[in-house]
């Protein structure tokens, strides 16, 4: 059983995670995009130093965002404590893990397309920036789309995320299972609502206030005592 310091503490540290997850994943995306605002469709075309800059910075914060989201992951897992649903429990952290795997699995395709560097005759360079956009808003995308569906599944049946976050997260799981491959810059709808998620539960975290520690040296309450 977990102590009272210890529940305290969980809502705030899958709070802060989650908030630092997203603004970094934002981030990423951001600078992939704006690098290569074209994407897999004209994977032949030069890219500027600029642009590399901006495509380097971003698989540089790729891994500190996996790492934020694994603990993310694990500090809702904990909210949930003996209450979780085993079949929802597994496609959570199913999905979650291995959106973790394709999201790195993108970042070093698209940095080993980098550093071979790119020519309309180099169809390795092709293949690397076809793979890497396809990892990425492919099967990415729509592993976190399950997450989100599995987290608004726990959030509902347990009663800890409020109706407008549950509704949100559907809706952005639809949006990243079917838009994703589509329809640029839908990727964000995934850290967004992490944040959303994040905010309300590191609100209701701070919200929550310890009991004070009785004074062990005091005797027993004379108004209580019998």
């Amino acid at each position: 059983m977990e102590s009272r310091e210890q529940q305290l503490k969980t809502p705030r540290a899958a709070g802060a995670a989650g908030v630092v997850f997203a603004l970094l994943l934002t981030a990423a995306i951001v600078l992939v995009r704006v690098g290569l605002p074209q994407g897999a469709d004209d994977v032949n075309a030069a890219v500027s130093p600029e642009a590399k800059k901006a495509v380097s910075a971003a698989l540089g914060i790729v891994p500190f965002a996996g790492i934020f989201f694994l603990w993310f992951m694990g500090a809702l897992r904990s909210l949930t404590g003996e209450r979780e649903d085993k079949f929802i429990a597994t496609v959570f952290l199913g999905s979650g893990l291995l959106f973790v795997a394709s999201l790195f699995g993108a970042a070093a395709a698209a940095g080993g397309v980098l550093d071979t560097g790119r020519s309309s005759g180099q169809q390795s360079g092709v293949f690397g920036q076809h793979f890497a956009y396809t990892l990425m808003t492919t099967y990415a995308m729509r592993m976190a789309a399950v997450f989100t569906f599995a987290t608004s599944a726990i959030g509902r049946r347990l009663g800890v995320l409020p109706r407008q976050l549950t509704v949100l997260g559907y809706i952005a799981g639809l949006i990243l299972l079917f838009a994703g491959p589509s329809v640029p810059w839908s990727e964000l709808v995934f850290p967004f609502w992490a944040l959303m998620v994040s905010l309300y539960i590191l609100r209701v975290g701070f919200r929550i206030q310890p009991d004070p520690d009785p004074d062990p040296d005091a005797g027993p309450d004379p108004v209580n005592a019998t």
